[in-house]
């Protein structure tokens, strides 16, 4: 049997140290877990609210182990008032979703012009996009709502989209040209040299390298239309009545429903979840577009 011996490292090596614990990032780390534990925390409460009987989810202190039922859902799908939520769930979806795709129509060209080929005093245009957003929207639902009056648009989804549009166009163009900054010039020179024109250069340069951008921004303005209250509560009434709208409609006189309300939560919560869930490698990629140089 010969023995194992260890060779000694040679002279002017570099010496490596083991790895140290570093109680900052432990620290860190906690904290994290505990602000997205709060995070959710309310999420499952509302979701074990929902399964929960109304005498149930009216006591005081609430009962956790309470028994189980989907009565809550049954009464949001009408069962008792035979009212279906699913006209107010397509308006939402369709006022959402083409609003956004307008949103992205827009807003990708005005990006490119104010990043990749700056117009004059481009500072100035950002900031005016952005001024657009101190306006309290209460301030401006009364014009609106003259305005829609006197053209006749007054319950039409149309008008929610035009109005979604608007509202989101600020905020994605100031995404948008953020994350089109990003594109190397070279590309665009190399793609001009070979004889693409600006819109071909659009869609066959820009919006591949910038795609998890875009999915960021389509997500953000998904949401903000999506959850949208005032304007759909004040100029809808029933053809064109969105899903908050209809959540709304269960805090009546006679009280306050709660396990139904948490059931219609979750449900209107579903789509922006899902989408969140679908897009999620985009969203990562888009929200970090940009952050390291």
């Amino acid at each position: 049997m010969t023995a194992t011996t260890l060779e000694a490292p040679p002279a002017g090596a570099p010496r490596v140290n083991p790895p140290s614990r570093n109680p900052a990032g432990t620290l860190l780390t906690v904290l994290a877990w505990v602000v997205g534990v709060l995070f959710v925390l309310p999420v499952l409460w509302m979701l074990l609210t929902s399964l929960h009987s109304e005498t149930d989810a009216a006591t005081n202190p609430p009962s956790l182990f309470a028994p189980l039922t989907f009565d809550g859902y049954a009464n949001f799908f009408g069962a008792q008032t035979g009212t279906s939520p699913w006209p107010a769930l397509l308006n939402s979806l369709t006022a959402s979703v083409l609003s956004t795709a307008l949103v992205l129509v827009l807003s990708i060209p005005a990006a490119y012009a104010l990043s990749i080929r700056p117009v004059r005093k481009w500072t100035d245009v950002l900031f005016f996009f952005l001024s657009t957003k101190m306006l309290p929207v209460v301030a401006g639902l009364l014009p609106v709502y003259l305005i829609a009056q006197g053209i006749g648009m007054l319950d039409n989804i149309w008008l929610l989209i035009i109005l979604y549009t608007s509202m989101n166009l600020p905020i994605a163009v100031w995404m948008m040209r953020s994350f089109l900054a990003e594109v190397p010039v070279e590309v665009l020179e190399a793609a001009s040299i070979d004889g693409c024109s600006l819109t071909r250069t659009l869609r066959t340069v820009v919006v591949p390298m910038v795609l998890p951008g875009i999915a960021a921004t389509s997500l953000i303005c998904f949401i903000f239309s999506w959850n949208e209250l005032l304007f759909a509560r004040v100029l809808t009434a029933t053809v064109a009545q969105t899903a908050p709208v209809f959540l709304t409609g269960f805090v009546t006189s006679q009280g306050l429903f709660l396990a139904t309300v948490c059931a219609a939560s979750v449900v209107v919560s579903l789509p922006v979840l899902i989408a969140g869930f679908a897009a999620q490698d985009k969203l990562v990629q888009g929200l970090s577009l940009g952050a390291i140089k």
